[in-house]
This record gives structure tokens, C-alpha cells and sequence, in this order.
């Protein structure tokens, strides 16, 4: 099993995988030249996110600057808007369906570490280095129909059901079902969204 598939699998793989870092300064150039693209060039920036991005459908919108780690594990429905400096750790599939709206400053991991430091790095190298920490995955799953509020984190392995709005500052670390106003850290349901 290679590192990139154990990644995507949730297994504790090497971030200094070869292919993985190979994937990552390619996404981090792509990136680059997107945040530096001229605002109206449309054009250009539907090429790079072409390149950037797993898939998309029609009528993406990603207002610059925008990061993410390998962007090859995003995937976007149609009509959706992400608003300026959000960030996606997309370790796993982060998958976001139809119609959604996220504000700036929201950050959407699917990577996580051990909390035991020597899993985490190993032992000690003779010269008291350690190895590139290792790192587990979960996927994010965000429905048709959500608005996430500004500054936003969503957690490792949270699913977000259709026609959700998460609040402004929310913290999600666990799934929120369909048709649901949520919101707070950590986030939790308010009421149902009519």
C-alpha cells in the first residue's frame, strides 16, 4: 500500500512520501499562481482549478487567497462560493455538494496527528532530528444547500447534512444531520432550518 493510499484510507502514513510531497508543491505552485491571478481573469483561473481540484461542476467561485495541501482531494457540486482566505487540509476527500456558500476565514481539515509525541515523530534520529510527523485522515462531507458562517472550522471525519447552516466562529467536531441551524464551539443544533 503506498503512502497516498494509506492517507486516504485514514491509516497513519509518511508525509514525506516522495509522491505526497511531489502532490503538495505542485498544489502550492497552482495555488500561488491562482491567489496571483488577476481577479477578472476568469479564464486563467478556471484553468488552475481544473488542474488544482479532484472535480467540480458548472459555476465555481473561489475568491482569492484560498490554500489547501494537495487540492487534488477537493470536489465541488454546482453553484458553490467559497469567500476569501479559506483553507482546506484536504489529506482525504472533501467533498461539497450543490449550492453552498462558505464565508471567509473557514477552515476545513480532514488531517490529524497521535496525541502520543512518539507516535507522532518516532524515535530520535542519532542527530536529534525527527522523521515528518505522522499524520492520520478523515473525509468531510458537506451537503446540498449549506451556508457555513465566517471563520468556520470543521473537524476530521465530520459530515454536514443538506440545507444546513453552521454559525459564524462554529467549531463542528461532530456531524450535523439535515435541516439543521447550528452553531457555537463546540457546534451544536440550535433548531431546525424550515
Amino acid at each position: 500500500m503506498t503512502e497516498r493510499e494509506k492517507m486516504l484510507a485514514g491509516q497513519l502514513y509518511d508525509c514525506g512520501d516522495e509522491e505526497l510531497i511531489t502532490q503538495w508543491h505542485k498544489a502550492k505552485n497552482l495555488i500561488r499562481d491562482y491567489n496571483m491571478t488577476d481577479s477578472d481573469n476568469a479564464k486563467e483561473k478556471d484553468r488552475i482549478l481544473t488542474e488544482l481540484l479532484g472535480g467540480r461542476g458548472v459555476n465555481l467561485w473561489i475568491t482569492a487567497p484560498f490554500y489547501a495541501d494537495y487540492g487534488n482531494n477537493i470536489y465541488f457540486g454546482n453553484n458553490c462560493e467559497v469567500n476569501m482566505n479559506c483553507t482546506f487540509l484536504d489529506d482525504n476527500r472533501i467533498v461539497i455538494g450543490n449550492n453552498a456558500l462558505i464565508a471567509p476565514n473557514v477552515q476545513i481539515y480532514t488531517a490529524f496527528h497521535p496525541t502520543n509525541a512518539t507516535e507522532r515523530f518516532g524515535a530520535p534520529k542519532e542527530d536529534g532530528s525527527f522523521e515528518f510527523c505522522k499524520t492520520q485522515t478523515a473525509p468531510v462531507i458537506i451537503g446540498d444547500n449549506v451556508w457555513i458562517g465566517g471563520g468556520a472550522i470543521i473537524m476530521p471525519g465530520v459530515t454536514i447534512g443538506n440545507n444546513v447552516v453552521i454559525g459564524a466562529g462554529s467549531v463542528v467536531t461532530k456531524d450535523i444531520p439535515d435541516n439543521m441551524v447550528a452553531y457555537g464551539n463546540p457546534c451544536c443544533i440550535i433548531r431546525e432550518n424550515n
